[in-house]
């Protein structure tokens, strides 16, 4: 059974969203503070982390939680704004979801961010080919663009990735993929991209 720790300072909503992961079979650790988002976090398997919180920042939070672990970190906060998802993702974050927001969706982002990399232990992948696998793990099944691909990538830290360097990554990563039997692989499709599938 895996553990959620649910971050999130508003009473009735963590209550909510913690009764809703329990009906989904997760063991839920439901804290309101980032002092104690930080004592729990070594043990969770996954962190759902609110922006606000009444101690703290949880942007700055997920920045010291990612010199210790590598835990997924799914944002879920009513912080929209573009420049906000940015800082959340550049924080160490793998995933933004705003308020209001579906309990499927919720539900979808959870599985697909607990099936990501560290399924793959034996793999050594730079921090692009970490980041590529990630996204095509996290829509597997689904055809993604090359532009999609190429948007998610470019960092506004100064690490850009063109069209040339992608198929360079995607080759790279094929390659150490058939390397490690029986952990799914890249398919491409001409006018519609590449997804992972887990087959």
């Amino acid at each position: 059974m895996n553990t959620i720790l649910l971050v999130e300072d508003d009473d009735t909503l963590n209550a909510n969203i913690k009764l809703s992961l329990e009906t989904e079979g997760y063991n839920v650790i439901a804290v309101r503070t980032a002092a104690a988002a930080e004592a729990a976090a070594p043990g969770a398997d996954l962190i759902i982390l609110d922006v606000t919180l009444p101690d703290g920042n949880g942007i700055e939070l997920c920045r010291r939680l990612r010199k210790n672990i590598q835990t997924p970190v799914i944002f879920l906060t009513s912080c929209d704004d573009e420049a906000d998802i940015v800082r959340g993702l550049d924080s160490g974050g793998d995933d933004y979801i705003t308020k209001p927001f579906r309990l499927r969706e919720l539900f979808s982002r959870i599985r697909a961010n607990l099936r990501r990399i560290p399924d793959i232990p034996e793999m050594e992948l730079t921090a692009v080919e970490q980041k590529l696998l990630g996204y095509l793990m996290m829509n597997r099944e689904h055809y993604l663009t090359r532009e999609q691909i190429l948007e998610y990538l470019w960092d506004s830290k100064g690490i850009f990735v063109n069209d040339n360097t992608l198929s360079v990554n995607i080759s790279r990563l094929r390659e150490k993929l058939s390397r490690s039997s029986g952990c799914g692989r890249i398919v491409t499709k001409r006018g519609m991209g590449y997804k992972w599938t887990d087959s």
